[in-house]
C-alpha cells in the first residue's frame, strides 16, 4: 500500500538520537496506529511496548532482533517483526525510509 486514506496525522514529529531518527504518528479510524519515519546512518536501539511490524520503504539496514545474536540484512521492500516489550538494534547503512505498524 503506497498511501493511507481517512487518517489523522499528528503534526509534531517524534525525534530521537539527536535528530538522526524522526517519525510522524498516524491514527486510523479503527484505533490502530503507525509511524512513518526516516533514519540517518548510525546504530540505534529501540524499545517496544506493542508488537511492531517494520516495513522498509527505501534504504538498507542490519537488525539485531531480541533473542538472536546474528544481524539480519534488510533492504527496501522487506520487513521484520519485533515482539512486544522488547529491545532491538538497527545499524542503518544508508538513509532509510520506514513504516512502523503497532500491533495490539
Amino acid at each position: 500500500m503506497s498511501e493511507f486514506n481517512n487518517v489523522t496525522i499528528i503534526k509534531k514529529a517524534n525525534v530521537y538520537f539527536g535528530g538522526n531518527v524522526s517519525s510522524r504518528s498516524i491514527r486510523f479510524a479503527d484505533g490502530s496506529s503507525k509511524t512513518l519515519g526516516f533514519m540517518l546512518p548510525g546504530e540505534y536501539t529501540f524499545n517496544t511496548a506493542d508488537k511492531e511490524l517494520m516495513e522498509i520503504i527505501d534504504g538498507d539496514l542490519d537488525v539485531l532482533l531480541p533473542g538472536t545474536d546474528q544481524w539480519q540484512k534488510i533492504k527496501a521492500g522487506e520487513s521484520f517483526n519485533v515482539p512486544a516489550n522488547a529491545a532491538f538494534t538497527v545499524k542503518i547503512n544508508t538513509a532509510t525510509d520506514y513504516c512502523c505498524s503497532f500491533i495490539k
